[in-house]
C-alpha cells in the first residue's frame, strides 16, 4: 500500500527482495506503431479488456478511458528503456530467500533493500542517462510521446461512442448502461465493480381449458376371481359415452357383450414374472397393479392430462373428482390422494402414501416420468408388501410428496360407516372403498351395490358438490341438536351439544386391527353417546327430488325403526314419539367448492305434524351474513 507524504506524493515504504529472471527482448522499432493499435498487443501487455468493456458501456468520461490505455503504454516504455545494444534485462521480481542467481554463473548475489520514491528525479550521474541517451532507448521516447498524443487528440475531438470502437464490440446494443464505481488502489490500477440489473421474471403461463371427464383415463385394478360381484360397482359410476379408462385383469373372463357396453374395456396385464418379490405375507399382484399407470401410459392416448388409479370396488363421484383436480395445474407434477383410516396403517406403510384402493390422481408429466423409470425402481424395492407402497416408494426417488385431499376415503374400518360419513370432512366426496367388507351405506337396502345406486340416483344426481356435507342447527324450543349429511342420514340427539364435538366422527365403526387400541385412527373421534339419552335418533334418506316451481332439491329421510333406545330419564320432548320424517329443502350448488371452504347453514322450519305424518322440515344452503351454529 502507499502512504501520503507531505508533499502529497505516495511512496512506497516497504522493503522487498529483489530477483532477477529472464525477460523478452523489445520488439523492433518498426513494430510498435502498428501493433500498439492492434487489440492483441494490449492483451500482451495486461490490459483486461473486460474493463475497457465495462467502461465504454458505462459511457464513463474521456479522461478515464485514457488512463486505461495510458498504463500498458507506460508499462512498455519503462520496459524498453532498461534495454541497451540488445540486451536481456532483468526484471525486479520478488523471491523467497531474497536471493538469485544470474545466468551462466554461479555466484550467488543479495539483494539489495531499496526505499523507492513515487517520482523520484534521476541525477545526472546516473547511469539511465547513458541508458535513455541511446538510439533506441530515443527511438522509443518518439513512439511513445507520439502515441500519447495521438490518444490525448483521438479522445479529445472524437465524441465517446461504443459502435466506433474498434477495440471493444458490444453483443447488445440495447443493454441498459450499467452503473460502475471506480476504486483507485495504486496510481496505475483501478479496480471496477458493476451492479446490472435484475433479470426480468417470465410471465406465467397461460391458463388452460378447465379439466373434463374426456381428460382423465381411469386405471381400475380388477381380478378374475371377484369380478362378478365388484364389477357392478362399476356400472353405478361409469359413463360409457364420457369417460375412457380400462380394468386390468391378471386373466381373460368372458363378458357379455350387453354388460361390456356399460363397462370401461378389459384389458390384461403383462407378464411380472421377472420382478422379485419377497414379502412372506404378500401377494405376487402387488407387482402387476403397481405397474398399471405405466401401462396406461404407454398406450399413448391423446389429451390426458391426468391418469386415475382405482380398484374394482371403489366407487368414484366423477364430478366431485373434477373440482379437486380442476383445483391443480396439470402441468405440473402431482401425486393426489389420502392416508388409510388406520392409524397402524400409516405407521406400517406410510403418511406419506395414497392409499390405491381409495384412489389417487396422478398429472400427465408425472406419470410420464414414472412409466420411464419404473420397472428399475421396482426392482428396488421387492420386500415391500403391496402396490401402492411401491408407487410411493418411486414417488419419492422422483421427489414428488403426496398432496393429500381428505374426499379419498380408503375406509381401512369395519362395520357401520355412520360416524365416517354423518361427520364427512368439509370437502367434496370424491372416493368410497371397501364397500363389500362394511356394512351397506343404508341399512335397509338390499345389497351394498343397491345402496350405492341410491346415493347416485338420487342426491350424486341433484347436487354432487353437496353430498354428504353437514350442517349442524339447534330446535331451540325442543332442546334437540339436529346434524344433516346430506343425502345421506339426519341425526336428531336430546340436548345441546356443540358444534366442536358433532364434526367429530363418532365410532360407530372397528378398527382395522380388532385387537389394536379402538381409539387408534388418524383423526379424532368420540363415543357415539356419553349418556343414554344421547343416543341421536337416525333418519335415513327415503327419497329425493327436484321442485321446479322453487329450484330447490327436496329430500326426505325416514326414522330408522330397528334402533333400540335406552331409557332416558331427562324431561325432554322425545323426538321418536314426535318426528317419523325429516323434510330437507336445498338449493343446488355446483360452485360450492369454487369458494372458500365452509360448512352449509341449516335452519329449522318447523316440526309440526304433515298431515297424517309427524315430520320437521329443514333448510340447508350457504351461511347468511352474521348466522352461525349455535343454541342461542
Amino acid at each position: 500500500m502507499y502512504k501520503q507524504k507531505k508533499s502529497g506524493r505516495p511512496s512506497n515504504t516497504s522493503s522487498r527482495h529483489l530477483a532477477c529472471r529472464r525477460s523478452p527482448p523489445c520488439p523492433p522499432s518498426s513494430q510498435w506503431s502498428a501493433e500498439f493499435q492492434q487489440p492483441v498487443l494490449l492483451k500482451k501487455i495486461g490490459t483486461s479488456i473486460n474493463q475497457a468493456q465495462h467502461l465504454l458501456k458505462a459511457g464513463v468520461a474521456r479522461h478515464i478511458l485514457f488512463l486505461s490505455y495510458y498504463e500498458p503504454i507506460f508499462s512498455a516504455y519503462r520496459h524498453c528503456v532498461s534495454v541497451k545494444n540488445k540486451r536481456r534485462c532483468e526484471e525486479p521480481m520478488p523471491m523467497k530467500g531474497g536471493s538469485c542467481c544470474k545466468e551462466g554463473g554461479s555466484d550467488a548475489c543479495v539483494a539489495n533493500t531499496k526505499h523507492q520514491q513515487w517520482g523520484n528525479k534521476a541525477s545526472s550521474s546516473s547511469p539511465q542517462i547513458l541508458r535513455f541517451c541511446s538510439s533506441r532507448s530515443l527511438v522509443c521516447v518518439v513512439i511513445f510521446s507520439g502515441i500519447v498524443f495521438f490518444y490525448m487528440f483521438t479522445f479529445t475531438v472524437s465524441p465517446f461512442s461504443c459502435s466506433n470502437n474498434p477495440i471493444i464490440h458490444s453483443s447488445d446494443s440495447e443493454e441498459s448502461s450499467t452503473i460502475i464505481r471506480i476504486s483507485t488502489f495504486n496510481s496505475s490500477r483501478s479496480s471496477i465493480s458493476s451492479t446490472s440489473p435484475p433479470p426480468t421474471s417470465h410471465p406465467p403461463p397461460p391458463a388452460s381449458p378447465a379439466t373434463m371427464l374426456r381428460h382423465i383415463v381411469f386405471g381400475i385394478a380388477a381380478s378374475k376371481n371377484f369380478w362378478e360381484s365388484r364389477k357392478e360397482y362399476i356400472k353405478i359410476w361409469w359413463q360409457p359415452r364420457q369417460m375412457r379408462g380400462f380394468v386390468w385383469l391378471d386373466e381373460p373372463v368372458n363378458e357379455p357383450r350387453s354388460s361390456a357396453s356399460s363397462l370401461p374395456i378389459i384389458k390384461i396385464s403383462a407378464n411380472t414374472s421377472n420382478f422379485p418379490y419377497t414379502h412372506k405375507h404378500g401377494s405376487r399382484s402387488a407387482l402387476r397393479i403397481s405397474r398399471i399407470v405405466a401401462e396406461t401410459v404407454r398406450l399413448n392416448l391423446a389429451d390426458v392430462r391426468w391418469f386415475v388409479m382405482g380398484d374394482d370396488d371403489t366407487v368414484f363421484i366423477p364430478d366431485n373428482l373434477i373440482r379437486v383436480l380442476n383445483k391443480l395445474d396439470h402441468r405440473q407434477p402431482y401425486y393426489i390422494g389420502s392416508q388409510s383410516e388406520s392409524h397402524l396403517q400409516n405407521i406400517i406403510f406410510s403418511y406419506a402414501m395414497a392409499y390405491g384402493g381409495g384412489g389417487f390422481a396422478i398429472s400427465r408429466p408425472l406419470a410420464i416420468s414414472l412409466a420411464q423409470m419404473q420397472d428399475r425402481c421396482i426392482h428396488r424395492y421387492p420386500a415391500l408388501y403391496g402396490s401402492d407402497d411401491r408407487i410411493q416408494a418411486c414417488m419419492a426417488e422422483l421427489g414428488v410428496p403426496l398432496t393429500r385431499h381428505p374426499g379419498f376415503h380408503q375406509f381401512d374400518v369395519y362395520g357401520d360407516l355412520l360416524g365416517l360419513l354423518a361427520a364427512h370432512p368439509v370437502a367434496p366426496l370424491v372416493t368410497l372403498h371397501h364397500l363389500d367388507l362394511v356394512d351397506a351405506i343404508f341399512p335397509n337396502s338390499r345389497s351394498r351395490a343397491e345402496a350405492i345406486n341410491r346415493l347416485f340416483d338420487g342426491p350424486v344426481r341433484l347436487d354432487s358438490a353437496g353430498v354428504m356435507q353437514q350442517s349442524i342447527c339447534y330446535d331451540v324450543k325442543r332442546h334437540w341438536t339436529v346434524s344433516v349429511s346430506w343425502g345421506f342420514v339426519v341425526q336428531v340427539v336430546r340436548g345441546v351439544m356443540s358444534p366442536r364435538e358433532m364434526e367429530r366422527p363418532a365410532r360407530t365403526f372397528l378398527n382395522w386391527y380388532r385387537r389394536a387400541d379402538y381409539k387408534a385412527y388418524a383423526f379424532n373421534t368420540r363415543p357415539v353417546a356419553r349418556n343414554p339419552c344421547q343416543k341421536p335418533f337416525l333418519y335415513y334418506l327415503s327419497s329425493s327430488s327436484f321442485a321446479n316451481f322453487s329450484g330447490m332439491t327436496v329430500t326426505r329421510y325416514s326414522r330408522y325403526m330397528e334402533q333400540p333406545h335406552p331409557i332416558c330419564r331427562w324431561k325432554l320432548p322425545d323426538p321418536a314419539v314426535l318426528v317419523n320424517e325429516v323434510v330437507v329443502f336445498k338449493k343446488p350448488d355446483p360452485a360450492l367448492w369454487d369458494r372458500a371452504p365452509r360448512r352449509n347453514c341449516c335452519r329449522v322450519i318447523s316440526s309440526s305434524k304433515e298431515g297424517n305424518k309427524k315430520a320437521m322440515t329443514l333448510e340447508v344452503g350457504v351461511c347468511r351474513d352474521g348466522e352461525i351454529a349455535g343454541a342461542r
